[in-house]
């Protein structure tokens, strides 16, 4: 399977978030650029440290233009505990039924453990994937590379 690549159109998806609400990607077109974000799993090192980096630089990833949504396999109960318990103020999105099946739409599902790879897509207005960078399970991402593609949008 392979990953979505820039100049794509970005596979729409309904999932649910850590409070039950229902978000689609669909509900940001023409309205703000979206930082889709796919992590292994909630409470691991590298996840946890990621999505507080995350949390710590917010408002260049939720403002009037940009709007950040982090997708992993774990439950919606999982990630309520993890929201909580991390202070994370931004949506964590269940992608657990049917098991991956968003992560698989961008090509980084690893069937053999279950879990998302760690798959970043910047996806503008229009729903047009403009970057992505897919690294290995224990290898964290740069959020410095998201700030630099934002600001070309």
């Amino acid at each position: 399977m392979a990953t979505i690549e820039a100049g794509t159109k970005a596979p729409d998806f309904e999932l649910r978030d850590n409070h039950g609400a229902t978000v689609a990607l669909s509900d940001f077109r023409g309205e703000k650029n979206v930082v889709l974000l796919f992590y292994p799993f909630a409470f691991t090192g590298v996840c946890t440290g990621e999505l507080c980096a995350l949390r710590d630089e917010l408002p260049r990833f939720v403002n009037d233009d940009t709007q950040l949504l982090a997708v992993s396999a774990d439950s919606i109960h999982t990630l309520r505990v993890f929201a909580e318990q991390e202070g994370l103020e931004y949506p964590l999105l269940s992608d657990f039924w049917p098991h991956g099946e968003t992560s698989r739409a961008y090509g980084v599902f690893d069937e053999e453990k279950g879990c998302a790879l760690r798959g970043t897509f910047i996806i503008d207005k229009e729903g047009v994937v403009r970057w992505s960078v897919v690294n290995g399970l224990p290898d964290a991402r740069d959020l410095n590379d998201y700030v630099r593609v934002l600001d070309t949008l």
